[in-house]
């Protein structure tokens, strides 16, 4: 049984930005006892997949470089979006690209950042 105050912790340090191995491990430092830690971020994880499929949005955190990072927000502004929606477009335009028997080979990127984001290897020309 996992107690409320540990899940409030836990949804509190969340909201203030931390994630969730921050919040774990000083938690297993301070003699939390592991199960118990665990089974509460499986609650909140349940919780948030049932909020999820409510249609909210999930965060993603990602690690770019300086000069992605500038380009991004370059194209942000000239698209009159935030940094946050530009991505989410960049994203979702490369997802929707994808289409069912659809040579990989063939295709056609318009946008460098599709590129970016994508895990598929690029050929190197030369």
């Amino acid at each position: 049984m996992v107690r409320t105050n540990l899940l409030e912790f836990i949804k509190e340090a969340r909201r203030r930005g931390f994630d969730d191995y921050q919040i774990k491990e000083p938690l297993l430092k301070k003699g939390w006892p592991v199960e118990e830690v665990d089974e509460a971020f499986y609650i909140l994880r349940e919780k948030a997949k049932k909020i999820s499929n409510l249609g909210t949005k999930t965060k993603i955190e990602l690690y770019l470089d300086n000069k992605v990072l500038k380009m991004l927000e370059t194209r942000a502004k000239k698209n009159l979006f935030s940094l946050n929606e530009q991505v989410e477009d960049i994203l979702r335009r490369s997802c929707s690209t994808i289409k069912k028997n659809h040579n990989l080979a063939d295709e056609k990127l318009d946008d460098s950042f599709i590129t970016i984001f994508s895990r598929r290897k690029c050929k190197k020309s030369g």
